[in-house]
């Protein structure tokens, strides 16, 4: 929940503004500031106050308890201009919050994370659980020293700076000196020169591992979710024997319970409630299998009472194994200390790591219209595939560190390998293309060619018939069709049949790649067919470079056109018999009666 605060008359009507925009997110704290102000940061995980940045200072400043446990807040002057962060900018979420603020309230967002100011991720923003020196890490990073990257998991993660990477074979790791003028800063204690003689000797690092251990002076854990904890229970079996059984069982084996993808166990368990308490209170879903598909796994230790109970000869291994892996923790009981019988099983597997291909849609060419979405996937991915002209559309967006691989034009099967192979060596990686990334374009020779041993995200995007269609009008009211003209992946005989098609059933076509200096005819070829069964007079949109500086729209019609205008940057949209011209724009119904016609 996020508290919203005002003082005056001009902040309240911005607090309105937001709680109007966010209604189920938002509650309005009223009364007197400091007492709404403690309220609101006592209840609520983020505040958002609309008063002076030292009044919010000295309201805060009793109240702060710790990084880990303190709000995010965000502040936003009388006059709605800026939105600070203020307060918790990445454990609290307070940039993200002003961002999302500037955006409603047409503010500017200030950050002033050091992270994110020059664009480096934040360690504790990588999207896995981080322990260690967080602080003294970050200052290397930023300072430009070398860092190492320990990964004892080859999980994909997104870009660091070019200073961080994994030591060289047979490299011996140096630990750099401390500079006089950007003095390290002491992250558990006053700083002494005992303890700058440490920081000397000691190498920044960053460690990917799933092993229990402590990190030492200047080293920080990335935890990925890495293992499956699968299991079994007795009806009634208790959350508290379940749990203890669970962190013992890691604690044996050396490994850390923040790794924990998913408790797994049979569906007839899955309503068990001391299981579905124990995933609730270590944060994971709770994962259910058939005892059938359970039975087919093969495990070191089946047994005869759960094939009695649920019909599989294990529950806790087979569905720990089920998604495949090493198995670190084989079946393991509970112990109970009145010497009854125990109640709970489980088994621990590290499962594999898997590279992640997003294949992401840019939008027909503006920035405004390159979703949230988008944005996040590139500046997720440590390797960026595309097409040249693409990759300068969007460069300015990566985080320093992103390898970018790019090529011209006649390349798509080329650039769609090297992306699945990039992602199966265990990377995180995005190919983009432009519209939407599933409509000619990328992700049909990229999912052909990935299988099932790499995770595969789509992010949509504004295609070419979309981003038209806006500035025509509304011609794709009603049942449409879009049909590439190009010959160079269909015959043309394809082609024309799916013409005629189109043309018979009285679908509005938008036709893609419509003309070319090579390929001259197919687009008049094509009206000539709709010319068929349309009349001279049926609306027609040309759209040149949608949503680009040297954006041109028109509208004509069918007998009009003139197919020399048209060239490859053009779409070109047909109405069907119900399309109109109303006050300039192409409309198309939905199916209501025409008024007035």
């Amino acid at each position: 929940m996020i508290g919203l605060i005002s003082g005056t008359k001009s902040g309240g009507g911005a607090c309105e503004r937001l709680a109007s925009a966010w209604p189920a997110r938002t509650r309005v704290y009223e009364g007197p500031v400091r007492e709404a102000f403690e309220r609101a940061f006592r209840e609520c995980e983020q505040v958002v106050c609309f008063l002076a940045t030292g009044a919010v200072v000295r309201l805060a400043a009793p109240l702060l308890a710790g990084k880990g446990v303190d709000p995010g807040v965000v502040c936003v002057d009388e006059g709605g201009r800026f939105a600070v962060a203020l307060l918790g900018g990445h454990g609290g979420g307070a940039n993200a919050l002003a961002r999302a603020v500037g955006e409603v309230l047409g503010a500017e967002p200030v950050i002033t994370t050091a992270t994110d100011a020059v664009s480096v991720p934040g360690l504790d923003m990588l999207g896995f659980p981080v322990e260690g020196d967080v602080a003294g890490v970050t200052r290397a990073m930023l300072d430009g020293e070398p860092v190492g990257l320990e990964a004892e998991l080859a999980w994909p993660l997104p870009a660091l700076p070019p200073n961080v990477r994994a030591p060289e074979a047979g490299a011996v790791p140096t630990r750099p000196a401390l500079r006089d003028d950007c003095p390290q800063r002491e992250p558990d204690g006053d700083r002494s020169p005992e303890r700058d003689d440490q920081l000397a000797r000691e190498r920044a690092t960053v460690r990917v591992s799933d092993r229990a251990h402590a990190s030492s002076l200047r080293e920080v854990t990335l935890r990925p979710p890495s293992l499956v904890v699968g299991v079994g229970a007795s009806k009634g079996a208790p959350v508290d024997e379940i749990l203890e059984l669970v962190r013992d069982s890691l604690r044996t084996a050396g490994l850390s319970a923040l790794c924990i993808s998913e408790l797994a166990t049979v569906d007839a368990k899955q309503d068990e409630p001391g299981i579905v308490e124990a995933a609730s209170r270590l944060g994971v879903p709770l994962v259910a299998y058939g005892a059938e598909e359970l039975a087919r796994v093969d495990v070191p230790n089946p047994s005869g009472a759960p094939l009695a109970a649920v019909g599989t000869p294990s529950v806790a291994e087979a569905a720990a194994l089920r998604g495949g892996g090493e198995l670190l923790v084989p079946k393991r009981k509970s112990e109970r200390a009145d010497g009854r019988p125990a109640m709970a099983t489980c088994a621990v597997v590290r499962r594999p790591a898997r590279g992640r291909l997003a294949v992401v849609g840019l939008g027909p060419g503006a920035r405004d219209l390159l979703t949230p979405r988008a944005r996040d996937e590139l500046r997720r991915a440590a390797v960026l595939v595309g097409l040249d002209q693409y990759v300068d559309q969007v460069r300015d967006l990566l985080r320093p560190g992103t390898r970018v691989i790019e090529s011209g034009l006649g390349a798509e099967e080329e650039r769609a390998r090297t992306a699945v192979a990039e992602a199966r060596e265990g990377r995180a990686v995005a190919l983009i293309g432009s519209g939407d990334a599933g409509v000619y374009a990328m992700a049909s020779p990229a999912l052909a060619e990935a299988g099932d041993d790499i995770d595969v995200v789509g992010v949509p995007g504004v295609t070419a018939a979309l981003a038209a269609g806006a500035l025509l009008g509304a011609p794709l009211g009603h049942d449409h069709v879009s049909i590439s003209l190009s010959d160079l992946h269909t015959p043309w005989e394809v082609i024309e049949r799916r013409v005629r098609a189109a043309a018979e059933a009285d679908l509005v076509v938008t036709f893609y790649n419509p003309r070319s200096r090579g390929r001259d005819w197919q687009l008049p070829k094509s009206l000539a067919l709709l010319a068929e069964h349309r009349a001279p007079a049926t609306p027609v949109g040309v759209v040149r470079n949608a949503s680009r500086p040297d954006e041109s729209v028109r509208l004509t019609t069918l007998s009009a056109l003139d197919p020399d205008s048209v060239d490859m940057m053009t779409v070109v949209t047909v109405g069907n018999t119900a399309t109109r011209a109303i006050a300039g724009r192409m409309v198309t119904p939905r199916g209501y009666r025409w008024q007035g016609v």
